[in-house]
């Protein structure tokens, strides 16, 4: 009787030594990281803060910040802070070099690269300390939630924030280099993944109690399969550009040219970080109006409130501007095209060099349009589903969109490791010989 192919793809993987142990390593660094997330920091509230954040709701930036760290802001655990001082500081690092010309030159090689990553964990260091210190002057300002506030509470919890912040940055690399995966990005995939089956639990409570029909439940679900499809479908989207490259090699005394191969230029080369961008622009102004005590500035940030024509209109704005801007940041054609250069390599029919640039920029703007308009639709449709059916939508299409992406990332790794044991072991068993002696592999 011939094996499911799940319990056949488990089987490979427990038979494949290497890859098993990444696998363990890094689920104890992801369950390190969950105990961590129950150790609450010293002379905080829980109840107050809980009570807090279920009265501002998920929607703005603290509730997009909840998000990413797993509850830990809300319920002020010490690794409140998460892996996002580090991530900020790699976005910001990343930026740099793209306006930089030392730092870009930096990248290019491998002491550089590693000047750039020890600059990048001292950023983070000092960004996880300012935002400690923000985080210790909000929970004083949120009545009952402090026991005893005052400088000795802020400075132990700059210190104990900033400390978790550091060891979650550690397990992060941890998981890196002797896991599976980005580790950041696991952190995170964990993160929102392990907040998925209370939102469920709860919209089917909604559903008991009649505050939502079956029917609008079977749109949710109907919404919910077609934007991880089309997630799936735009995350693995790309256009081929052919390109030559004229070697010649010798087989059986005649010349034959190379294969052709192709540059991929994915459609959303730019990820989740528009959304994040645009929902920041949107949501930290009206945080500060809301939080000064001016009437005209609350009643401009209600007007921006999530789920608002208004707040839709420039999400939409923002989110399709920040696509192309951070594309334009992290995709250089003009590099592309003189690496293809060197290499020998030609687009057929555009030639090479600036043309060839200009050529690859123009493919990368046309196809960007609709990588931002499928941002846009992604980021914006679980908004106005929820509005309709009025029902706190605990899954957004920010936090799908990193959780499809990490998870395909990581399965890629995990059959790229599948295949290489495949591989060797075809290897091992040929029997073939060579200048005389018995070697692997061939004819």
């Amino acid at each position: 009787m011939a094996q499911p192919k799940a319990v056949e793809a488990l089987g490979n993987i427990r038979n494949t030594p290497e890859l098993w142990q990444k696998i363990t390593f890094t689920m104890l660094c992801l369950l390190v990281y969950r105990i961590g997330s129950h150790v609450t920091a010293p002379g905080i509230d829980v109840t107050a803060m809980l009570n807090f954040f279920q009265n501002q709701g998920n929607n703005g930036l603290l509730g997009l910040y909840d998000l990413f760290v797993g509850g830990n802001l809300s319920r002020s655990t010490i690794f409140a802070l998460g892996i996002m001082p580090y991530i900020s500081a790699s976005i910001f690092m990343q930026i740099g070099a793209a306006v930089i010309p030392q730092l870009d030159k930096l990248q290019k090689d491998e002491e550089g690269r590693k000047k750039i990553t020890q600059w990048t964990r001292y950023f983070t260091v000092a960004l996880a300390a300012v935002q400690g210190y923000g985080y210790a002057l909000f929970t004083s300002g949120i009545t009952g939630a402090v026991i005893n506030p005052g400088s000795g509470f802020i400075l132990q919890m700059v210190l104990f924030l900033t400390t978790g912040s550091l060891f979650v940055m550690w397990l992060g690399e941890q998981i890196t280099e002797r896991g599976l995966g980005n580790g950041a990005s696991l952190l995170i995939f964990f993160s929102i993944v392990e907040r998925f089956w209370p939102g469920i639990i709860q919209t089917f409570r909604f559903v008991g109690t009649g505050a939502v029909g079956p029917f609008s439940l079977a749109i949710l679900g109907i919404v919910m399969a077609a934007v991880v499809a089309g997630i799936v479908a735009m995350t693995l989207a790309a256009r081929r550009v052919l390109i030559q490259i004229p070697q010649r090699t010798m087989a059986r005394g005649r010349m034959r040219e190379a294969a052709r191969n192709f540059i991929p230029l994915r459609v959303n080369s730019a990820g989740v970080m528009p959304i994040i961008f645009a929902q920041s622009v949107i949501v930290v102004p009206g945080a500060i109006a809301q939080f000064s005590g001016n009437p005209g500035a609350q009643r401009l940030s209600e007007m921006f409130q999530p789920g608002t024509w208004l707040y839709i209109a420039a999400s939409a704005v923002l989110i399709v501007f920040f696509t192309y801007f951070y594309t334009s940041i992290i995709f250089n054609p003009i590099e592309l095209a003189e690496n293809l250069k060197k290499q020998g390599g030609f687009i057929p029919g555009v030639k090479p060099g600036a043309k060839t640039a200009e050529y690859i920029d123009q493919v990368v703007t046309r196809i960007t349009l609709p990588g931002a308009v499928f941002l846009t639709v992604i980021a914006l449709m679980p908004i106005i589903i929820a509005t309709w059916i009025n029902v706190p939508f605990q899954f957004g299409g920010t936090s799908l969109l990193i959780v499809v992406g990490v998870a395909l990332d990581t399965m890629s790794q995990m059959q790229q490791h599948l295949l290489l044991r495949k591989y060797d072991g075809f290897m091992k068993k040929g029997r073939v010989r060579f200048r005389g002696r018995q070697t692997s592999g061939g004819f």
